[in-house]
């Protein structure tokens, strides 16, 4: 079972839960039913009885569609992640999501000017971080979060600590610009509960290059007028290394020379790489937003990225610029 498959059952699980919770003791249905019965035939206890296992039912099937929404169904481009805070220091609103399938690392972002919060979650699956485990073991700075044994580095206005949520996760938060860190970093992850939510922004993937796979889909801003989203496609043998970038956001390009050409069936404009920047094509979206495509790769490329790019109707970006 893959963790999304898990937390989803895990959802449903409560959903009943509470739908159970919330329904009249069995001495009542039976003392319901045979006052009926001295007033009814018995096919109409039969409808009764048949009409409460429905409305249990839908109740059920209602709870799960609300759920299992949109938001937090994964899909391409649309990744959910697993873990968030529920206490935070005063000011800070968050501005950054981004995630990506199979192990792709989940990460979530708060800013106060300056200042930062950030936390991570990697899969112990990935070698970069499978040995996390043995690596807090054998450091000497060790501090506790729910029970487990993390690691805790830095100081002053910088620290990050670091451990493992359950057998499968790795959760790191970061501190930046605060002072004492150390102590804030300690209550954020004191803090940190499995609660996912998704990432939804304007934009997918279409066909890719052959041999480029989706890596990460991120959703940035401190509110929906500022709002970017950006994808990013690797080769699968090296998905730490982005080969294109997608991002459609409110501001346009400004390249000191550009070409025109057709994208998306109207005028778009190609950069050629120059002074070690990529290639890329740009062009207006029907929005009046902008979507640009750039890597090392050829202008035929990533003008077929550009054409394939999906535009999703309803982006998120609702949680941009809030505390929660």
């Amino acid at each position: 079972m893959t963790r999304s498959e898990s937390e989803t059952e895990t959802l449903i699980r409560d959903s009943l839960d509470r739908l159970a919770a919330r329904a009249p003791e069995g001495h009542a249905v039976r003392d319901a039913l045979a006052r009926a019965g001295r007033k009814r035939r018995p096919a109409t206890r039969l409808a009764l009885v048949a009409a409460a296992v429905v409305v249990v039912v839908v109740g059920a099937f209602s709870g799960i569609q609300l759920l299992t929404s949109t938001d937090l169904t994964p899909a391409a481009g649309r990744p959910v992640l697993g873990y968030g805070p529920e206490w935070l220091p005063d000011g800070f609103t968050e501005q950054h999501r981004e995630g990506g399938p199979g192990t792709a690392p989940q990460v979530r972002r708060w800013l106060d000017g300056p200042a930062s919060i950030t936390l991570q979650a990697y899969s112990t699956a990935d070698p970069e971080w499978s040995q996390t485990a043995l690596k807090i073991a054998s450091i000497k700075d060790q501090a506790l979060v729910h029970g487990r044994v993390a690691m805790l580095t830095g100081s002053g206005e910088a620290a990050q600590l670091t451990w493992l949520a359950d057998d499968r996760h790795v959760l790191v938060v970061s501190v930046a610009g605060l002072r004492d860190a150390r102590t804030v970093a300690q209550r954020i992850a004191d803090s940190v509960t499995a609660e996912p939510v998704g990432v939804r922004g304007e934009v997918r993937f279409g066909p890719l290059p052959a041999g480029l796979a989706e890596r990460s889909a991120a959703v940035q801003g401190t509110g929906a007028g500022t709002a970017s989203t950006e994808l990013t496609a690797a080769d699968p043998a090296r998905p730490s290394v982005p080969v294109v970038r997608v991002v459609a956001g409110p501001n346009p390009p400004s390249p000191d020379k550009a070409v025109s050409v057709t994208v998306r069936g109207g005028e778009g404009f190609f950069v050629a790489p120059a002074n070690g920047r990529e290639a890329m094509v740009f062009v207006r979206l029907p929005s009046g937003r902008w979507l640009r495509v750039s890597g090392a790769r050829p202008e035929a490329e990533l003008i077929a990225v550009a054409n394939g790019v999906q535009l999703d109707p309803a982006p998120d970006y609702r949680w941009l610029g809030t505390t929660s």
